[in-house]
């Protein structure tokens, strides 16, 4: 069976286009209901059965969170279930992962894994507590899904457990998380997690709670009474305001051409012929005095309506434009209006809004870590990498900056400015910043850098404090940089995401780490074996009443 590979992706949708999601709310209660349209999947002809999803599903998802974080100040708990009576979730659709090419496989569990990244986000950061009702079966990524909330409710009707059944059905790995989370979140023993990874059924009733798989049961006569009850319980925890109006996330502007899309305050140029895409980013036109005006501009404000471009851009290019293997990041604009929304995001880290900002933009930075691209970033005449905006410097795989001026450029030498927001507000998955993470070996130097707050920094000296790799004059920028991505292009592709991969997460390992880490390189590797996905494979064969033929060689 040939693969599909899916038409474009867009990223952006809202409730009133959902197909497989509700909202709503109730004081400081939300409810977030899955209930898939069996007959709306993203690409394919496949049915969405059971609450099975695919991309298109979790785009929905992805956007809903976003918005009971901007738009519902007053939601201090959210309650996970499902509309479809006596089924939570079936997990990803099998028909789907047997038919996608092998790219849309691992982009969609990457995808899914970042998704379930911002639930746990909300809950730890943002004082929206995530609540799961299983009002039935959770399979699979459905029971990943329900681990990525703080509390698991399952109901106690003799049918309905939990179950990761990949390793035994499908040959491949809970792709979400879910092994992770069984024994790093939730403290499952590891022999225990041993036979519930390989147990078709699951685990279900007071077995279930033994085990630390759900949290609790209630009988179908008092489910909802309980959920009711968590829910208030969790809520009381939250520090969300009571008396704050929302920020409406309006619809992204975007257009595209086949060689760039454009959104405010970020061009994304495509270069086909040379395999790179460059951003650049652009400063602020306006101005923005204090938190009041900043609620008003709402998705207006400059830091959340960039964030938001680049997330975006970084989903289209890891969907839509799969051989543009090196990104490159430059800025463009006044810094002197960047340090001013600096200072601001800074003054008022604890406003609820600008609390939403600063965390949107970690997860945004987050997902350029993880990138499977090489990423430089230039820094030329008329950049403004500054304190925000400085950051992606440290998210880069390299990062080059002129020493002087260019001939017969009026723009005076470029500089880089550091901020606090470089010292812990933007941390990435290992728990570090990416100056902690940069300096691994040498914390001295984050004590240096944390000295060079506020001072404009100009090659040779960006250069000495180890803030850059290169410092080239004008007299060998063009040839270093022509022969920089000369070379990157002639690379294998697979090669270099293995090597990037492993060099970007200095420092500890966490659970998230471990995910993007160690989960989604196995989960790569699985989605190419025969045993998988071969025309004998078990996800090919999945529902045919066949059994998978193996080959038995442990590799």
């Amino acid at each position: 069976m040939a693969s599909i590979e899916p038409t474009q992706l867009d990223f952006r949708t809202q409730p009133d286009r959902y197909r497989h999601w509700s909202i709503s709310t109730e004081g400081p209660i939300a409810r977030l209901e899955m209930n898939v349209d069996e007959n709306a999947p993203q690409f394919g002809d496949y049915e969405l059965k059971l609450n099975s999803y695919d991309i298109g599903v979790d785009i929905e998802l992805y956007d809903a969170v976003q918005r009971l974080r901007f738009e519902h100040p007053e939601v201090r708990a959210v309650i996970l279930t499902s509309g479809k009576i006596g089924m939570f979730c079936a997990g990803a659709n099998i028909r789907m992962l047997g038919t996608a090419t092998h790219s849309h496989k691992v982009n969609f569990c990457k995808f899914t894994n970042e998704t379930r990244n911002s639930l746990e986000d909300a809950s730890e950061n943002s004082g929206q507590i995530y609540l799961s009702a299983l009002n039935g079966p959770a399979a699979g990524g459905g029971y990943e899904l329900a681990l990525a909330t703080d509390h698991i409710i399952l109901i106690d009707d003799g049918n309905a457990a939990v179950s990761l059944p990949e390793v035994p059905l499908l040959a491949v790995l809970p792709g979400t998380g879910g092994l992770t989370r069984v024994v790093d979140k939730r403290g499952v023993r590891r022999d225990l997690a041993d036979v519930f990874c390989t147990v078709e059924e699951g685990i279900k009733g007071q077995r279930a709670v033994d085990w630390r798989l759900v949290d609790e049961i209630a009988p179908r006569s008092k489910f909802e009474q309980r959920v009711e009850e968590r829910a208030i319980a969790l809520a009381e925890k939250s520090d969300r305001p009571t008396n704050e109006s929302g920020v409406t996330l309006a619809r992204l502007e975007k257009k595209v051409s086949a060689s760039q899309v454009q959104y405010p305050h970020l061009t994304m140029d495509l270069d086909a012929q040379g395999l790179a895409a460059t951003l650049t980013l652009e400063a602020p036109t306006e101005s923005c005095a204090d938190t009041e005006e900043a609620s008003r501009q709402g998705a207006a404000f400059w830091p959340l309506a960039l964030m938001r471009a680049l997330d975006d851009a970084l989903l289209h290019l890891r969907f839509n434009e799969p051989t543009l293997g090196t990104l490159i990041i430059k800025t463009r604009g006044n810094s002197q209006q960047v340090a001013a929304y600096d200072a601001l995001l800074q003054e008022h880290a604890s406003d609820w809004f600008i609390r939403e900002v600063l965390l949107f933009a970690q997860r945004v930075f987050k997902r350029l870590d993880i990138t499977s691209r090489t990423s430089f970033a230039f820094v030329e005449p008329g950049s403004c990498f500054t304190g925000l905006l400085a950051e992606l410097l440290f998210a880069v795989d390299r990062t080059y900056m002129l020493d002087g001026c260019l001939e017969d450029d009026p723009n005076p030498a470029p500089t880089i400015t550091l901020s606090k927001l470089n010292f812990g507000y933007l941390k990435m998955a290992n728990g570090l910043s990416r100056l902690q993470t940069r300096f691994i070996g040498e914390p001295e130097s984050v004590e240096r850098a944390e000295q060079l707050i506020g001072k404009p920094l100009e090659g040779l000296d960006a250069l000495d404090a180890g803030l850059v790799t290169f410092a080239p004059d004008d007299i060998d920028w063009e040839d270093e940089i022509r022969l920089l991505l000369e070379e990157r292009a002639s690379f294998s592709p697979d090669a270099l995401t293995g090597m990037e991969a492993n060099l970007r997460f200095a420092g500890p390992e966490t659970l998230e780490s471990k995910i993007f880490g160690r989960l989604s390189a196995w989960q790569n590797w699985i989605f190419q074996r025969p045993n998988a996905v071969g025309d004998e494979g078990a996800l090919k064969l999945y529902g045919t009443g066949r059994r998978a033929q193996y080959d038995r060689k442990r590799v």
